[in-house]
């Protein structure tokens, strides 16, 4: 069983360095794919040789399908940038996937703040409850399958959201992984927690009731 892991980069200098080094013991486990969408920054400068590069139009549906065309895994696993990876993460996602079409991890934050352990705890009860798993959650997925339902929808933003939504629509359970994946609170400190926390309830509830994505990506905005 062989794992792709695709990360989707986009002016990323302030989170590279962290993610580089939680990579270290599983590169010579997984096929890695960086796509950058763009970035002006000096994030490209920041990979170290040896890890493939790829470039496509920004958008993170975009990036990550790209990604997915290009590598050879009979597993894909969808990595944000700001993430930290467990050092067994491949045998996590192995042990997954021999009983699961489809997977992710539990998500843990550094930050000892109330409203961001409240977070965790709601983002990892949503996947064993409701069966929604979140791209910052690490999606892994069998390859097969990931084609069969056309990949990432290409949206501007809840393209996680929706993929996770059409695999609960199939009848596709998700599994867990043991241990957890760490990943940034900077959108969240940026705007305040419990705003932020409020704020992404309400544009999924927006999505739910179809409103025009361009309206609710406008309302996201990028904090990079």
């Amino acid at each position: 069983m062989k794992v792709s892991i695709i990360i989707p980069i986009y002016n990323e200098e302030t989170t590279i360095r962290k993610l580089i080094r939680s990579l270290e013991p599983v590169k010579e486990k997984a096929e890695i794919l960086f796509v950058d969408g763009g970035s002006t920054d000096r994030t490209l400068q920041m990979i170290p040789e040896g890890y493939p590069v790829l470039q496509g139009a920004k958008g993170r549906a975009r990036q990550m399908n790209l990604g997915a065309k290009k590598s050879s895994g009979d597993v894909l696993f969808f990595l944000h940038c700001d993430s930290e990876l467990p050092a067994d993460a491949i045998e996590q996602i192995k042990a997954v996937m021999g009983k699961y079409r489809a997977g992710c991890f539990g998500i843990a934050f550094h930050s000892k703040n109330i409203w961001m352990k409240c977070c965790q705890i709601i983002s990892n009860h949503r996947i064993k409850d409701r069966k929604v798993m979140f791209g910052d959650q690490g999606i892994f997925i069998q390859r097969k399958l990931f084609f069969e339902i056309g990949g990432f929808p290409d949206l501007p933003i809840m393209e996680d959201y929706q993929f996770s939504l059409t695999l609960k629509e199939m009848g596709v359970r998700p599994g867990i992984a043991g241990k957890r994946i760490y990943t940034s609170d900077r959108r969240f400190a940026r705007g305040g927690r419990l705003r932020v926390m409020w704020k992404m309830n309400r544009l999924r509830a927006m999505y739910r009731r179809g409103v025009d994505i361009e309206k609710i990506a406008d309302l996201y905005r990028d904090v990079r």
